[in-house]
């Protein structure tokens, strides 16, 4: 008979083939199905043979536990993945996690940048070699959108410098082509003729941007070249990859572009991930009313 670590092995890698989640969703579903394991086994049970009141005491764990709305609501996810899952696979003959409740989410809206801080961020330079690459950076996420995870994992031959486009493999493995604007495409370009060439040296690497060692960059080493700029261009607030990413998003609403292109372009498998941006556009265009016209209050 399959065993309960074989029967947790075989789902991580149907999350990774059958729904080609990313690495760190998967990583997520384990540890809350390794905690449900752990909680059962101290009811004297397990998930072959468990009933829906042990779902929904396990939940309670969480919230008497201080979990936050968000990671009950995403737990609440992984059960009800796992164990439609079992059913498919014939390991239980009902899902116990069928009438579990999701708590209602209150979603903040993503933090923006205004397009003035944008151009004052994008437009100030640097002093050493190395703003030459970070400006590349900042330039290539404003255009684009990228998630940090994607930019850092951009081949030289991923940016088309002439045609003005950058191709990304985003989430699911799933390929996108983005169109690049004029000052992305032109500090790339600057990027690549001058200063990449230092930092490779004799290493060998189609890695688009380089740390000081010719390796690639990690997540942290752009978080902190973003918090680094930032305080460089004397920025009030710290600002992060994915609020260039927000930006993106928003500046373009703002201009008339339409839901479907901005959620081709971010990579959104559901429009309504994107459309927490169309909340945030009339939220300002709100504010703007209410300052603006003479008889809003």
């Amino acid at each position: 008979m399959t065993s309960k670590e074989q029967i947790l092995k075989q789902y991580m890698i149907y999350l990774d083939v059958e729904r080609g989640l990313s690495e760190n969703t998967r990583q997520a579903y384990e540890r809350d199905l390794r905690q449900l394991t752990i909680f059962l086994t101290q009811r004297r049970t397990d998930f072959t043979i468990c009933e829906a009141n042990d779902l929904f005491l396990f939940l309670l764990r969480w919230k008497d536990n201080g979990k936050s709305p968000r990671s009950i609501a995403r737990c609440n996810a992984t059960l009800r993945g796992f164990f439609a899952f079992l059913l498919e696979e014939r390991i239980r003959q009902d899902n116990p996690s069928t009438y579990l409740v999701t708590p209602k989410l209150n979603q903040p809206l993503p933090k923006v940048l205004s397009e003035a801080t944008m151009d004052k961020l994008l437009l100030a330079g640097g002093e050493s070699d190395l703003a030459l690459r970070d400006l590349a950076m900042l330039e290539v996420l404003y255009s684009s959108g990228l998630r940090v995870s994607e930019l850092i994992g951009l081949r030289v031959s991923d940016v088309s410098l002439e045609v003005g486009y950058v191709r990304c493999l985003g989430k699911g493995n799933k390929e996108r082509i983005i169109p690049l604007g004029d000052p992305a495409v032109r500090a790339v370009e600057v990027y690549i003729n001058s200063l990449r060439k230092r930092l490779c040296r004799k290493l060998e690497s189609d890695i688009l941007f380089l740390n000081v060692h010719g390796r690639p960059l990690t997540r942290q080493g752009m978080v902190y070249i973003l918090k680094k700029w930032g305080k460089t261009h004397n920025l009030e607030r710290t600002i992060s990859p994915h609020m260039f990413r927000h930006s993106f998003a928003t500046h373009l609403l703002d201009h008339g572009a339409d839901l479907r292109s901005v959620q081709e372009m971010l990579g959104h498998a559901d429009i309504s991930t994107t459309q927490i941006y169309t909340h945030l556009t009339r939220k300002r265009l709100l504010d703007v009313f209410k300052k603006s016209h003479p008889r809003a209050d």
